[in-house]
């Protein structure tokens, strides 16, 4: 047997085979559509659209709440249909939300349009890991670590290409970028489509019910007459308390987003003495480092118990983090720029660290007959967190140092909180109940 090619080696090392790697492709060629619109929607909406500052606060406001219903709507269909037809279908319903943004500048309108284009992309999303979760199986971790890499490459492309272009600064630019966006949600719709419809335990329980048997003399009546305490039904994640706290709490751990996007660079300019240079640096920082370490990171989320067990470094970070923030107003610009560099390094560990735990809690927790359904309603929490993360942050900055202190804290003892709410069962494994009717 001769030896194994590169293009052999790098199949072994992703999860999930020729299917895993496709749909890495469709991640990667998906976020380069979202770095090129990232980096200009305000721009298209202000000079392409031509609507004021409060009017682009209404329609981002009003479109990421309407987003909010993607993740558990998407996991629902994706219980009750195949999974890949219903990835394509939410493809195309973004290019074509995309699209029709070029053709109205009225507020009304763009409101509706920009609506329809946040519930796709919340669902994509919500989608997108489902299918890597089925395609993956036990090596899911590691999958998802590879596919954040595949995700902050994309972006970092994405953003550089409508950062060159951007230095033409006209009308047709912007337009010229949005249809690039637009064009990257069609080609992630073909490469799904070169994939193969994944396993569901939904829909295999769904199918093999055996057939009845023909009773026998003195047989008793089938099971209908069974008390209903008896019968089990399709697991909600709506009644299951467990999961709904879980979520919740993984709603104020995804904070770190916030940190990064809004609190680190307004705090950075306005309470302390460090370069404004710098605050571009400190976000390239954050995607390096994830490039450079998500991989390797996935270890601490390799089987539920490390997942749970990896909460306390977890904790450590938003501590040292919001610590770091709070010392970086205080002193000198050299030591303010060190601090922050500081901070922006713990909050990318704890990022890193917080995904990896994220995905295996999140699927494990679920029951498989019902995955779509609950992995939905886990992509609550980031898109609650879309929403009130601001408020969040900009509430640590209004208090100052002690802002950032108690907000770390308060990460650290969520952490805590969440150890506590996924415990030991005492054998090794996570404390999962069964669902059943008399006990939901």
């Amino acid at each position: 047997m001769g030896k194994p090619t590169w293009r052999t080696a790098l199949s072994d090392r992703i999860p999930g085979g020729r299917d895993g790697r496709r749909m890495l492709t469709v991640t990667f060629v998906d976020r380069i559509g979202s770095g090129l619109w990232g980096a200009t929607a305000t721009l298209y909406f202000t000079y392409a659209a031509g609507l004021s500052t409060a009017e682009i606060g209404v329609l981002l406001a009003v479109s990421g709440s309407v987003g909010i219903a993607g993740p558990p709507l998407g996991g629902l269909l994706a219980d009750r249909v195949p999974l890949r037809p219903l990835l394509i279908t939410v493809q195309l319903v973004r290019a074509v939300a995309s699209l029709a943004l070029l053709t109205t500048t009225d507020l009304g309108l763009l409101l509706a349009i920009t609506s329809v284009g946040s519930l796709g992309d919340r669902a994509a999303s919500v989608l997108t890991k489902l299918y890597a979760t089925r395609v993956a199986g036990p090596d899911r971790v590691r999958y998802q670590a590879i596919n954040r890499t595949a995700m902050n490459v994309g972006w970092a492309v994405g953003g550089l290409a409508a950062a060159a272009a951007l230095t033409g600064g006209t009308v047709t630019v912007y337009r010229w970028l949005l249809i690039g966006d637009a064009l990257s949600f069609l080609a992630s719709a073909l490469f799904t489509l070169g994939c193969a419809e994944p396993p569901s335990a939904t829909r295999i329980a769904g199918t093999s019910t055996p057939a009845p048997s023909e009773p026998t003399p003195g047989d008793t009546a089938p099971s209908d007459s069974a008390p209903a305490s008896e019968k089990t039904t399709a697991p909600t994640p709506w009644r299951d308390r467990r999961y709904l706290t879980y979520t919740a709490s993984e709603a104020v751990l995804f904070l770190d987003d916030s940190v990064f996007k809004i609190g680190l660079p307004l705090w950075a300019v306005t309470a302390t003495s460090a370069p404004h240079q710098l605050v571009p640096l400190l976000l390239v920082l954050n995607n390096v480092l994830v490039v450079l370490f998500q991989v390797p990171f996935a270890r601490f989320g390799a089987t539920p118990n490390t997942a749970r067990t990896s909460l306390w470094p977890l904790a450590s970070a938003f501590l040292l983090g919001g610590a770091a923030l709070a010392a970086s107003a205080v002193g000198a610009p050299w030591f303010a720029a060190v601090t922050l560099v500081l901070a922006a390094t713990a909050f990318t560990v704890a990022e890193m660290l917080h995904a990896t735990i994220s995905w295996e809690l999140s699927v494990v927790l679920a029951p498989p007959t019902a995955q779509g359904a609950y992995l939905g309603v886990h992509g609550l929490a980031q898109a609650v967190q879309r929403s009130v993360g601001p408020l969040a942050v900009t509430a640590a900055i209004a208090a100052g140092p002690l802002g950032w202190l108690g907000l770390g804290a308060g990460l650290a003892a969520m952490c805590g909180a969440q150890r506590h709410l996924v415990r030991d069962r005492g054998d090794g494994a996570l404390s999962v109940a069964p669902v059943t009717v008399s006990e939901h």
